[in-house]
Parts: C-alpha cells; structure tokens; sequence
C-alpha cells in the first residue's frame, strides 16, 4: 500500500487546475491533497501529472474526471486497479 501524502490533510477547499487532455484545454477542481497524491502517483510511474491524468481520462467510463481521479487515487492507495464503470455516456 502506497503511503499517504506527505502533508496531513490540512487545506480546505478545491483547487482548480487546467489541464491539456488529447489537445484540448480543461479545468479540474479537486482537493489539494487529491493534487498532491496524483504527482506523487505521477512520480513514482516516471510520467508527467498531464501524462497520467490524460490515461486516467481515457478509461473513466461514464464518470466525470475529477470523480475519475478520486477514484484513481483511492484505488492505488488500497493497491486495486479502479473498478470502471459499464459505458460512457456522453
């Protein structure tokens, strides 16, 4: 099991961040601890934040992406590949 974040859960609220997926500009808002445990899931897989946000992206099924990213780190925390929701609707 990967050890949690470095920084305790300290700062309240979301942070918006833009992001480039597939050639096109989004903004997220997650919590700043979701942030940092996202770029440490980046560090340790050797990609870019952009890189695994884009891969998390691609295989969301039918969530919305912070939800997807929520999820992604959750599941890497308990060591299990995210369960993937049946299809996508858009």
């Amino acid at each position: 099991m990967p050890a949690l974040p470095s920084r305790a859960m300290s700062t309240p609220g979301l942070r918006k961040h833009s992001v480039l997926i597939a050639g096109h500009a989004t903004s997220v808002s997650l919590e700043p601890e979701f942030w940092e445990a996202l770029r440490d899931l980046a560090r340790m897989r050797g990609v870019g934040l952009g890189a695994l946000i884009a891969e998390i992206d691609a295989a969301r099924g039918p969530r919305n992406l912070s939800s997807a990213l929520r999820v992604h780190v959750l599941a890497a925390w308990r060591g299990s590949p995210p369960r993937q929701p049946p299809c996508r609707r858009d």
